[in-house]
This record gives structure tokens, C-alpha cells and sequence, in this order.
């Protein structure tokens, strides 16, 4: 693969605590020592963790802001038609009165654009930052969403935004199916789930295999402290057709590494081969 080449790639999981994060900052070291150019974005923005295993140097911070309404009540004849279209209750009319909640807001701006009288202007709210640097050969980039703010997807968002189109991103998105989730990996490449072989595991598995199915996007797994218990996952995948791109041990010295915040393929080298390989599935994959 040349420098030219750009490759989108998510890391997801059905819940938290599987080791996509593990995943993922090991694999994006390796593909840079196998001399690919690549940026790690840190898309669980609410809870951003990759820096504490990069340690990255931090060289740029951009503001993200959602657009929210401002009524100006001296020409809003209170049609309520921004509150017929707004879908989250953010505006509501009550009686004569045109109400505007700004923390349910999702900055969609259709109540500006039907407004017949043009009373609604927009008004940036900050919300959380991007913020963009380097971890030794990795481009690192990492969304924080401020502190009691709801809305994290315009924050995935931006910071998918700010990556580079080149080389191999790789996307940490953030646990779950929610919106958060669907933003994250929306429109790449290849989806990389991490699972681990416990009921809750595999219960959130599912969920994860029907919103990728949905969305027609292509991926596969790595099963995270694989053990004796793990043949219920296995055989759920050979059923559903899912590849199995990595088995990783119950193994504690990489629970120990990573209460460390340091880099399995580091700490412990006899696990970079399984990466390498990893990394060359993907790019045969996600090509």
C-alpha cells in the first residue's frame, strides 16, 4: 500500500471493556512500523483514552459548536412552524408563545430554513474541542465532548473531519449502538469488532452485527481474552458467516500492561506477529 492510498477503518465493540482501545493503538503502532502512513482518531468522545497509551504531543486544538436558534421575538408571528419540523422538542409553541430549549437542540438548523418570516438566527454553542497531534510515527487526533453535554456525534464528527484523507485511519468509536456508535462508522471502509466470549458479550455482539448489517458495511472480529468459554462465540459466527480475523489470550500481563498505559506490542513483543497479520488482513479487506 502506498502513501497515496486512503483507508477508513473503525474499531468498534457492542459494550465497553472489550479491549477495542487495546486493538486499536497496538494495531495503529504496527502499521506504522510496517511503514504505512497512519492517523489514530480517538472517537469516544466521551470518555477519550487512546493518549494515555500514546502519550501524543498535542499541537493543535479546534472548538467544536453546535448552531442553536435564537428567536427574535419582535418578528416571529408564531406560526410554529419550527416547532412542527424540530424532531428532538427543542422548540415548542405554546399557545402564542414560540418556547426554545437550547440542551435539546441538535443544531439540524431546519427551524431556520422554514421559517416564512426569517426570525430564527443561529448562535454557536461550544461543545466540546478536536484536538490534533503526533505520537511518534502516528498522526493522533482525539474528540473531547465537554463535561454534561449530550450531543457526541457532532464532536465524532469533527474529528473525523480533521484526519487526513491518506494513508490508514483508523477510528476507536465509541461502545454500543447508539448514535455515537453509527457516527463513528459510518461510511468506512471495514468495521473491526471486539468482543469478548462472556452472555453479555456475545448478547452485544448481535446487536453490533445487526446495525453494521443494516448499515451494509463490511467487517469482521477479534475475540478479546479468548478462553475455554469461547465456543457459544465462535459458533455464532461460523452460523452467521462472520470471519474471525484475531483470537487473543486471557492473558494477565496484558491486563497488567495496560493498567500501565503501555503498548502491548512493546511490553510484551511475542504478540506484534499476530498484528502484523491483523494489519494485512485489513488492508486486504478494507481494499
Amino acid at each position: 500500500m502506498n502513501g497515496s492510498t486512503s483507508m477508513l477503518i473503525a474499531i468498534a465493540s457492542g459494550k465497553g471493556g472489550t479491549g477495542k482501545t487495546t486493538i486499536a493503538v497496538n494495531l495503529a503502532v504496527v502499521l506504522a512500523q510496517m511503514g504505512r502512513e497512519v492517523a489514530y482518531v480517538d472517537g469516544d468522545v466521551e470518555a477519550p483514552n487512546g493518549h494515555l497509551f500514546f502519550k501524543p504531543r498535542i499541537d493543535a486544538r479546534f472548538p467544536v459548536d453546535l448552531p442553536v436558534p435564537d428567536l427574535d421575538k419582535e418578528i416571529c408571528n408564531s406560526c410554529g412552524k419550527c416547532a412542527e419540523i424540530c424532531q428532538y422538542g427543542a422548540i415548542i409553541r405554546l399557545g402564542e408563545q414560540i418556547l426554545i430549549f437550547p440542551d435539546l437542540c441538535h443544531g439540524c438548523g431546519g427551524c431556520r430554513l422554514v421559517c416564512p418570516e426569517g426570525a430564527i438566527r443561529e448562535n454557536p454553542r461550544p461543545i466540546g474541542v478536536v484536538e490534533e497531534g503526533e505520537a511518534g510515527s502516528v498522526g493522533f487526533i482525539q474528540g473531547c465532548l465537554d463535561i454534561g453535554h449530550p450531543l457526541a456525534p457532532p464532536v465524532i464528527r469533527a474529528a473525523r473531519q480533521r484526519s487526513p484523507n491518506r494513508g490508514i485511519r483508523l477510528i476507536d468509536a465509541p461502545p454500543g449502538t447508539a448514535c455515537a456508535a453509527v457516527q463513528a462508522v459510518e461510511g468506512t471502509d471495514y468495521v473491526l469488532l471486539v468482543a469478548e466470549p462472556t452472555p453479555f458479550g456475545l448478547n452485544d455482539l448481535r446487536l453490533s452485527v445487526e446495525m453494521l448489517r443494516s448499515m451494509q458495511l463490511p467487517f469482521g472480529l477479534v475475540i478479546n481474552r479468548a478462553d475455554d468459554g469461547s465456543g457459544d462465540m465462535r459458533r455464532y459466527c461460523a452460523a452467521e458467516q462472520i470471519d474471525i480475523l484475531l483470537e487473543l489470550p486471557d492473558d494477565r500481563r496484558v491486563a497488567e500492561v495496560y493498567s500501565r498505559g503501555e503498548l502491548m506490542v512493546e511490553a510484551l513483543p511475542e504478540y506484534r506477529p499476530a498484528f502484523v497479520e491483523l494489519g494485512n488482513q485489513l488492508e486486504r479487506r478494507a481494499a
